[in-house]
C-alpha cells in the first residue's frame, strides 16, 4: 500500500486529536516483517507520542482491546503498574480515530512513550528460562487477579474460529485458498469440538498478549519484565495462548530472522523446564495442558491463515501460510503429546 500517504492520515488523525500542539516530525519505525504501521511523532513543544495505524479486523474490536488493556495497565498491581504502554485518552475516553477514504479504511491509536531496558538474547541458558519463567507466572498472576475489573469482551475463541468457517462459505471468501478449503474447514470443526471436550470455556477468562516475540518486550538487568509495547495480538482468552509462543522463546535454536510456526517446539526439554518452573509459581491444571494443542490450532488458524496477509508482508505471508496448510495443520494431532508435558509439570 505505497500508495497511500500514511503520513497524512497521522498528521489528521492527531489535528482530530489536539490542534494546538504541533506536529514538526513524523518517523517510521514500524518493523519491518509486519504490515502495522508505527509511528515516532515528534511535537513543537520537544514532547514525542507514539502512533499506531492499522487497516485490517474490525474498528470496534480494536477499540475494544485497547480499553481493556488501558484498563488493565491503570489496575495491574505492583510490580507490574508501569509494564504496559498506555493508549492517550480524550476526556475520559480512550481516543482512536478512524480514517475512511475510496483506497483504505485505517484507524489510529497513540501510545505514551515507554521505556525500554534490556531485550532477551536471541538464545536463553538454563537460568535465564528459569528466570522468564517466573516472570511469566507472576505476570499472569496479577492479570489474573484483575480480570473482573476489566471491561467485557465480545470475542471469543469459539466465535473466531466460526468467523472463519462463515467466510470460507461467504461470496468473497470461496475464492480464499481453493485447495485448502476442506482442510481449513477439518481444522476448525476439530476444533469446536476438541473445544466442547475439554470444557474451553470456563478457562477463557483472563487478558493474554499471545506474541511474546522478543521484540515486544524488554527486561531489567536482573531478568524482570520491565516494559511490554506490542498489542497486535491481545484477546481475553485462555492463559495457554501465551504458551506456544513462550516455548518459541525458549526453544535451543533461539530467535531467528527467518522462522516457521511448527509445533515442536514445546514438546523441547527447555520448554518442558520452562513449564516446570511457571508451574511452581502459577500452578497449571492437567485440562490446560491438554488445551495447549488447540491454543496452537487456534493460532494457526486464526492468527497464520485468516490474518496472516495482514500481520506479514506479502513474501512471510505465503511462506507461513504454505507451512501451516502443507505441514503444521496436518500434523498437530500426530506431532503434539501431553504426556513429557503432564510428567513435567507431575
Amino acid at each position: 500500500m505505497s500508495f497511500i500517504d500514511f503520513d497524512t492520515i497521522i498528521r489528521e488523525s492527531w489535528n482530530a486529536y489536539d490542534p494546538s500542539r504541533e506536529i514538526v516530525r513524523v518517523v517510521d519505525i514500524s518493523a519491518k516483517v509486519s504490515t502495522n504501521h508505527v509511528y515516532r511523532i515528534t511535537l513543537k513543544d520537544k514532547n514525542f507520542v507514539v502512533a499506531k495505524l492499522t487497516y485490517f479486523g474490525k474498528y470496534e474490536h480494536f477499540v475494544e482491546d485497547h480499553s481493556i488493556i488501558n484498563t488493565l495497565s491503570n489496575n495491574l498491581p505492583a510490580p507490574f503498574e508501569n509494564f504496559l504502554a498506555r493508549s492517550l485518552m480524550k476526556g475520559n475516553t480512550l481516543y482512536v480515530h478512524p480514517y475512511k477514504s475510496e483506497i483504505i479504511d485505517a484507524w489510529v491509536v497513540f501510545y505514551r512513550p515507554i521505556h525500554i531496558k534490556n531485550k532477551l538474547p536471541k538464545r536463553l541458558n538454563g537460568d535465564q528460562i528459569d528466570k522468564l519463567a517466573v516472570q511469566i507466572a507472576q505476570f499472569h498472576k496479577a492479570c489474573d487477579t484483575v480480570k473482573n475489573t476489566l471491561p467485557v469482551s465480545s470475542k471469543t475463541m469459539k466465535t473466531d474460529i466460526y468467523d472463519i468457517l462463515n467466510l470460507l462459505d461467504s461470496e468473497e471468501g470461496k475464492y480464499d485458498y481453493p485447495l485448502y478449503r476442506e482442510l481449513i474447514r477439518s481444522q476448525c470443526e476439530l476444533f469446536l469440538a476438541n473445544y466442547d471436550k475439554l470444557n474451553g470455556a470456563e478457562l477463557e477468562n483472563m487478558p493474554v498478549f499471545v506474541d511474546w516475540n522478543i521484540g515486544n518486550f524488554s527486561v531489567t538487568p536482573s531478568f524482570k519484565l520491565f516494559s511490554r509495547w506490542d498489542y497486535d495480538w491481545f484477546r481475553m482468552s485462555s492463559r495457554m495462548l501465551d504458551f506456544y509462543f513462550l516455548s518459541r522463546v525458549v526453544s535451543d535454536i533461539g530467535d531467528k530472522t527467518v522462522f516457521s510456526y511448527n509445533i515442536d517446539v514445546m514438546m523441547q526439554p527447555r520448554f518442558l523446564q520452562f513449564l516446570k518452573k511457571y508451574h511452581q509459581v502459577n500452578p497449571l491444571s492437567e485440562r490446560e495442558i491438554l488445551f495447549l494443542k488447540e491454543s496452537y490450532r487456534f493460532f494457526i488458524l486464526t492468527y497464520v491463515v485468516k490474518y496472516g496477509r495482514f500481520f506479514f508482508h506479502e513474501i512471510f505471508a505465503n511462506k507461513l501460510q504454505k507451512e501451516a496448510f502443507e505441514i503444521h495443520l496436518p500434523s498437530i494431532d500426530t506431532k503434539f503429546d501431553p504426556q513429557p508435558l503432564l510428567n513435567a509439570i507431575k
